[in-house]
């Protein structure tokens, strides 16, 4: 069996947080969106992220590219709705990003965000403003990437590059709160998505605030 580095071990470790807080939070999430939504999302999530989670020692974990490309026809698949194309896209761009590489670090982690928010861009046809998870996304990601530019990244540590995606992506969430909604189903309410956050947007603040918060206990 290939042997798994510690980078790889912190991207899975990412990654099965995210399917599990996917599954944890089904009902908050479909709570979320059916104010102002079709209310599917939360239940569309987790059941996309409950296969994950039930295939994941079949994954191999040992090339990051790889491990996000199966992820990702696994989302694509199996997630209902207008999320499961968009989560897939996600996980399958940040797969291109780290292509052939044995090893992923601070740099990398942005550039698979950076990668995963384009191609929602693209698949969703929507952008920074628009009130859906790019709202947060794309916060978190300029955060990152601002640290490691600076040099401070790779000396900050895990834990604490994940405490700043975390409040920033918290932050950005509850900025959408004031929004009306230009893409997705909350679009189609008009003025009735204003006064409360995008449940995207949410679910990766959610998401971020659980690898933040897990990420020293591992041991």
């Amino acid at each position: 069996m290939p042997t798994t580095s510690a980078s790889a071990a912190d991207l899975a470790f990412v990654v099965r947080t995210i399917a599990q807080t996917a599954v944890d939070n089904e009902a908050a999430f479909g709570d979320l969106d059916a104010v102002a939504g079709d209310g599917d999302f939360g239940y569309s999530l987790a059941r996309g992220f409950e296969i994950v989670l039930a295939d994941w020692d079949g994954f191999d974990q040992s090339v990051p590219s790889d491990f996000l490309r199966q992820v990702a026809l696994v989302i694509s698949k199996r997630v209902g709705g207008t999320s499961g194309p968009l989560w897939g896209t996600a996980f399958l761009r940040a797969s291109g990003a780290v292509r052939d590489r044995q090893e992923v670090g601070a740099a990398d982690a942005v550039a698979m965000l950076r990668a995963a928010a384009e191609g929602i861009k693209a698949r969703g046809k929507s952008d920074l403003g628009d009130k859906t998870l790019l709202d947060a996304l794309i916060p978190m990601t300029d955060a990152l990437e601002a640290c490691v530019s600076a040099g401070d990244g790779p000396a900050a540590g895990g834990s604490e590059l994940a405490a700043l995606a975390a409040a920033t992506a918290r932050k950005a969430a509850d900025g959408t709160t004031p929004m009306q909604a230009r893409r997705g189903r909350q679009s189609y309410t008009g003025e009735r998505s204003i006064g409360s956050p995008d449940p995207g947007a949410v679910a990766v603040a959610v998401m971020a605030e659980r690898v933040a918060a897990e990420w020293d206990p591992r041991g």
